[in-house]
This record gives C-alpha cells, sequence and structure tokens, in this order.
C-alpha cells in the first residue's frame, strides 16, 4: 500500500529509500572501483602504476582516474 507522498510517514519513507539507494551506490561504487583497479593491474605487468603515480607520472594518473570514472558511470547506470 502506498502513502501520500504529502504526508509525514511518506515523505519520511521517501527519505528512507533515498539514503538506501545512496548507501548501496556508495557500497556499489567502492567494489566496483576496487575490482576494476585490481583487474588493470593484473593486466598491465610490466609497469608498477603505483610507483610511477608516486614518482609524479601524469600519464598514468589519468589512466586510473579514467577508469575510476567510467566504473562510477557503469555503476551509477547499474543501481
Amino acid at each position: 500500500m502506498l502513502q501520500d507522498p504529502n504526508s509525514l510517514m511518506g515523505m519520511l519513507t521517501q527519505y528512507g529509500r533515498a539514503v538506501g539507494w545512496s548507501i548501496a551506490a556508495a557500497v556499489g561504487f567502492a567494489f566496483g572501483i576496487g575490482i576494476a583497479l585490481k583487474v588493470f593491474d593484473m593486466l598491465s605487468t610490466e609497469i608498477d602504476e603505483w610507483e610511477e603515480i608516486k614518482k609524479g607520472n601524469m600519464g598514468v594518473a589519468l589512466i586510473f582516474i579514467s577508469l575510476i570514472v567510467m566504473v562510477g558511470l557503469l555503476v551509477h547506470k547499474v543501481i
């Protein structure tokens, strides 16, 4: 049974759903980014990306940034 969205209980229900989906998105994004970075690290065995980023290699940092943004967009579309 749906409640009136203009009532207090209806608004609290909607706020609860919004918070729940926000938590689900945050957890999904965290797992998605972690898995994507691990897979990318396993596929590129010839270079140590984290060491290159520490040295200031902006090219490797931009690749990681683009990977994180793309996984974020995919997770956003799924959730």
